[in-house]
C-alpha cells in the first residue's frame, strides 16, 4: 500500500486553502448608535414615581431588514453602501436609541412587555420606514412612523417624524456618523411626543 499518496494529495491542496472563501469579506469594523444623551451609569428608576413605557422594535420595510445601509440611488432602485455593516439590525438599535433617549430625556422608565403585566404603561410602537441615505439630496435619512398608546387609554396617536442630514461622502464612516445623528434627532422629537 502506497502511503505518500495521501500525504502528496494534501500537499498539492494546501495552496489552495488561500483562495476557497465562505463569504464576503468581513469590514475592519462594524456601525452602531450611540445615544446623544445616554443613561448614567448606576442612574436608578423607580415605576413608583415615574411613568412607565414600553418600547418595541419597530417594522421594517425589507431594505432595512439587513445589516447594509441602503442608498436610494432613484425613485425606484436601491443600492447598498460599500463596505458599511450594523452591529445587529438597525430596527433594534433605533428602538434601544429611543430608550435611552426617552429615559433620559423624558423621565420614563422603559419596561418589557413582560415587565408591563398588571402596569399601566404607555406603549410605543411604529415603523422605521427610512434609515439610509438619498443619494440625489446627498443626506442621511431617518424617518419612524410612531403609534403610542397612552397610559389609561384604548386611543392610538400616530405621528411621523423625519430628519435629514446633509452627508458630503457616501461611504462608511460618514453615514454611520450622519444616520447617528439623524436618528438621535428623531430619537429627542419622539421623546418629546411622548412627554413626562
Amino acid at each position: 500500500m502506497n502511503r505518500t499518496l495521501p500525504r502528496f494529495i494534501v500537499l498539492a491542496m494546501l495552496p489552495l486553502a488561500g483562495c476557497i472563501s465562505f463569504g464576503a469579506k468581513p469590514p475592519a469594523s462594524l456601525l452602531t448608535l450611540t445615544a446623544a444623551t445616554p443613561v448614567p451609569i448606576g442612574a436608578q428608576q423607580d415605576s413608583a414615581t415615574a411613568k412607565t413605557i414600553v418600547i418595541s422594535v419597530p417594522a421594517v420595510p425589507q431594505s432595512l431588514a439587513t445589516a447594509r445601509i441602503p442608498v436610494q440611488a432613484t425613485p425606484t432602485s436601491i443600492a447598498y453602501v460599500p463596505e458599511a455593516l450594523w452591529a445587529e439590525p438597525p430596527a433594534r438599535l433605533f428602538a434601544r436609541l429611543v430608550a435611552d433617549t426617552v429615559t433620559t430625556r423624558a423621565g420614563r422608565v422603559v419596561v418589557s412587555t413582560v415587565q408591563a403585566i398588571g402596569d399601566p404603561s404607555a406603549e410605543l410602537s411604529g415603523e422605521l420606514r427610512n434609515f439610509g441615505i438619498d443619494a440625489a439630496a446627498r443626506t442621511a435619512v431617518v424617518t419612524f412612523d410612531g403609534a403610542l398608546r397612552r397610559a389609561g387609554t384604548e386611543s392610538v396617536e400616530k405621528r411621523r417624524f423625519e430628519v435629514r442630514v446633509p452627508i458630503a461622502v457616501i461611504d462608511a464612516a460618514s453615514a454611520g456618523v450622519a444616520l447617528n445623528d439623524a436618528a438621535n434627532q428623531v430619537a429627542g422629537q419622539v421623546a418629546d411626543w411622548i412627554g413626562r
